[in-house]
């Protein structure tokens, strides 16, 4: 038998290997086909190739599917780059128009166009200076604290990737993903002062926070050369990590908000009469909009479609839900009722809480993020504010600035190279050990630039054009006295209008509870 087995299994070893080769030179033969037709590379490419030359492409096809460096190709693909046009897609979505409906319905109806306008123009005024100064601003090479100019005015930001973020993503498809996070930052701010700040006060603090505060953090948390870059900048001095914003986006809006809404003082009449929200429908609206959004938000942080995309997609989706259940439970538990407004508010907070940690942490780490991010943004909202009694219209601190700080705390226990092996990369020596101190510095760095730079900026302003309106022309209402319009008319009331400014009709949750 053994004489028989010999020859038996040198020929299964020879027919085995023709078959990979096979299999191989199939395969490149398709890159080739999808190359020449799909992708732009030369025409010299797609001819007759020796075996080393396809032994190549299929390399470079095979590090396409797990989005890694190819060896010699050099472009988008088309795959990884249709999902992030459809994350950019999303997290505009997010803005425009989920979170305008989300703060219009929260807000009086004489200024729900108010709240509107601000997201518009920050749509509008972030754009323009991406284009400009910001992109290159937060991801050109400079130094740990600002990118420099080599992308000003866009410039060479074209279809083929930058390596330095993503290797078969179109560097202006990258771009503008990041610009809709850009667009949404300031555009979160509003909910703390709403219904009591000058339009044309907004937009130059706005403008200013931009140059100030939110191109310097970008870089510094996101940027090839970041000092907060922890995972891809080994020379990071803060090894700190980030996957989709929780300091860059959350705790930047979330800290200036509150600083914001202390300069300007109290609404007219707060404490003194209930501040309904006119419409919960299009709050609940707006919420459903963030949370679609939000897969584009984290997931698509991840810059390709690939598993750690997945976990991240998985991990948002586990943490709102969870959140979302968590704080109406706590109402039900206290008040014998659950409310809507306790549903949006929990699924945003699970949403934002899980947003640094998203493509970081397992299923359970979700789970467990969304609890929290269920309790504390909850206890921020009610007993926080009520304790302090400042005026944060519509819980921007609460929801944003404590659970971006919490998401960003929690981040540094829960991460694992489980979820994200490359967390093995520059992290391997302090994640589950001392990451948690890490994230402790980015914090506090994020909370001194964010604190500091808005007392200054609102102090220009301020000086500059003022920051209120004059006690008349808030009572009369923003949208009449900023824009000329009114987003409901007479022959369309109810009485709401009424009720709602008499004060006759009951608080519905933290958010509009006057307190």
């Amino acid at each position: 038998m053994t004489e028989i087995q010999a020859p038996l299994a040198g020929h299964l070893a020879t027919a085995a290997a023709t078959s990979r080769r096979f299999v191989r030179m199939t395969l490149a033969a398709l890159f080739v086909v999808t190359a020449a037709t799909t992708v732009a590379v030369p025409r010299a490419f797609a001819q007759a190739a020796t075996p080393a030359e396809l032994e190549q492409r299929v390399a470079d096809l095979e590090a396409y599917i797990t989005n890694s460096q190819p060896k010699a190709l050099i472009s988008s693909g088309p795959g990884h780059n249709a999902w992030m046009m459809t994350s950019a897609a999303l997290v505009l979505f997010m803005t425009l128009p989920g979170l305008a409906l989300f703060y219009g319905g929260l807000v009086r109806r004489k200024n729900v166009l108010s709240v509107l306008a601000q997201c518009c123009g920050m749509a509008g005024m972030v754009t323009i200076l991406w284009w400009a100064f910001g992109y290159s601003f937060a991801f050109a090479h400079g130094n740990p604290f600002l990118g420099g100019t080599t992308f000003a005015f866009l410039k060479g930001v074209t279809g083929a990737p930058n390596s330095d973020y993503a290797y078969w993503v179109s560097q202006n498809v990258f771009s503008m993903y990041q610009l809709m996070f850009a667009i949404i930052t300031p555009a979160l701010i509003v909910g703390a002062i709403a219904e009591r700040m000058k339009f044309s006060a907004i937009m130059l603090f706005m403008f200013l926070w931009m140059l100030v505060i939110y191109f310097p953090m970008a870089h510094m948390v996101w940027g090839i050369d970041g000092l907060m870059n922890g995972v891809w900048n080994a020379d990071a001095k803060i090894k700190a990590i980030d996957f989709a914003g929780g300091t860059v986006v959350h705790m930047t809006s979330g800290w200036s908000a509150l600083v914001l809404c202390l300069m300007l003082g109290k609404r007219q009449g707060h404490g003194q009469r209930a501040f309904v929200p006119h419409s919960l429908t299009l709050t609940m609206v707006g919420t459903g909009m963030l949370w679609v959004g939000w897969y584009g938000f984290n997931a698509g942080s991840a810059v390709a479609a690939d598993s750690i995309a997945a976990g991240a997609f998985t991990a948002t989706t586990l943490a709102a839900a969870v959140a979302g259940f968590t704080w109406p439970a706590i109402e039900a538990a206290l008040t014998g009722k659950p409310t809507v407004l306790g549903f949006c508010s929990g699924a945003v907070a699970g949403l934002v809480v899980i947003t640094p940690a998203a493509g970081f942490v397992t299923p359970t780490g979700a789970v467990i993020i969304g609890v929290l991010a269920g309790v504390i943004p909850y206890l921020a909202c009610t007993k926080l504010k009520a304790f302090f009694k400042y005026d944060d219209a519509l819980d921007t601190f609460g929801v944003h600035g404590v659970g971006g700080t919490l998401g960003a705390l929690v981040t540094g226990f829960l991460a694992t190279p489980e979820a994200n092996a490359n967390l093995s990369t520059n992290l391997k020596d302090i994640v589950g050990h001392t990451l948690w101190v890490e994230q402790l510095k980015a914090m506090a760095l994020t909370m001194t630039v964010s604190i500091v730079g808005t007392i200054v900026l609102a102090s220009i302003v301020k000086a500059v054009v003022g920051l209120r309106p004059d006690t008349e022309a808030e009572e009369l209402g923003l949208d009449y006295t900023d824009h000329g319009e009114a987003g409901y008319h007479a022959d369309d009331s109810s009485g709401h209008a009424e009720q709602e400014e008499s004060g006759s009709l009951p608080p519905h949750g933290a958010v509009a509870s006057g307190t």
